[in-house]
């Protein structure tokens, strides 16, 4: 489960540095083993002091209201669902497939022939495609729009070409290892902390409305993420968590070049420190540490049957 809600979501792979401080540990001197889960406000903390050494680039907000749009504004129709909100003149509701078609604002019409409120307004658009008129039936005053204001499953071009022309062109590193194939779309394993030439960004889907086509600097690979607007609560996937400015390697100048690849691999070996298995492989969902004559034993368990065993600090023992 933790590994499909970090698909999911796509937050990227962070370090685990100090989370084992995070754990309240309750020591009763009996050997006995204690066990604890890392919660998710632990692994917050742990994120925000690991991405606090990183150098971020934090984009331009883009700004827009309903009562600034221009006639001919465009929108891209991420799914054919969006018919279930529309009014048009045909009578097939279900052969209207307006899915990637391009919809450009047409401008407001009053609604309030039934509530006696001329202030309230439908919003008019055209398919760019078939020429046919739609109407959005909001049934507010233009006022009730708050800033930002969009339509489910529409996607705003001009926020697109926003975007776009601050990182398009740009080399970034980026963060996450879940990628997707430019052409099916399909998911595909990929490498962290990599630099990356930003192709394009495009249009996404209903849930994420940006795709970000890049290339790998070293082997030239081609892929894509799925990317949040900055206006969406969905931070876990902005460009923030996906990209970074600066090489994430300058922050850990201990870490041997030999270890920075396995990293990137999202791989580990014996010998390895904490900090370097949780740059790999991010946060466990849960550690357990047990003290002894010996030292200090911590486990780390994953999904899957994965776990890391550490020895005072140090990778021993793991399972994949």
């Amino acid at each position: 489960m933790q590994q499909r809600l970090h698909r999911v979501t796509g937050v990227s792979r962070h370090a685990v540095v100090g989370m084992i401080m995070c754990v309240l540990m309750t020591a009763c001197g009996t050997g006995i083993e204690m066990t604890e889960h890392v919660t998710d406000k632990d692994v917050r903390k742990v994120i925000e002091r690991v991405d606090s050494k990183q150098a971020t680039v934090t984009l331009d907000a883009y700004t827009d209201s309903l009562a600034a749009w221009k006639i001919g504004k465009r929108f891209w129709v991420a799914d054919d669902q969006v018919r279930q909100m529309l009014l048009y003149s045909g009578h097939d509701l279900d052969s209207l497939h307006l899915a990637h078609h391009v919809l450009s604002y047409d401008g407001m019409v009053s609604s309030g022939l039934f509530t006696g409120d001329n202030r309230n307004v439908d919003i008019r658009f055209i398919d760019q495609a078939s020429g046919q008129r739609l109407v959005y039936r909001y049934g507010k005053p233009v006022e009730a729009a708050h800033q930002g204001f969009s339509l489910p499953m529409l996607i705003d071009l001009d926020m697109v070409d926003f975007i776009a022309n601050q990182i398009q062109g740009k080399d970034f590193y980026i963060r996450t290892s879940i990628w997707y194939d430019r052409e099916t779309e399909q998911m595909k394993n990929g490498r962290h902390y990599i630099k990356v030439h930003i192709d394009s960004v495009l249009p996404g889907n209903a849930v994420m409305p940006l795709r970000v086509l890049f290339t790998t600097i070293d082997t030239r690979e081609k892929a894509m993420v799925w990317m949040s607007d900055n206006a969406s609560t969905m931070h876990g996937r902005d460009f923030d968590a996906l990209f970074v400015a600066n090489d994430p390697h300058a922050a850990y100048p201990d870490i041997s070049a030999e270890n920075w690849l396995k990293i990137t691999r999202g791989e580990v070996a014996e010998g390895m420190t904490k900090v370097e298995c949780g740059l790999a492989m991010g946060s466990p969902k849960r550690i357990n540490e047990i003290p002894d004559q010996r030292g200090m034993r911590e486990y780390w368990y994953y999904d899957g049957g994965t776990y890391l065993y550490f020895v005072d600090g140090l990778l021993r023992q793991f399972r994949r």
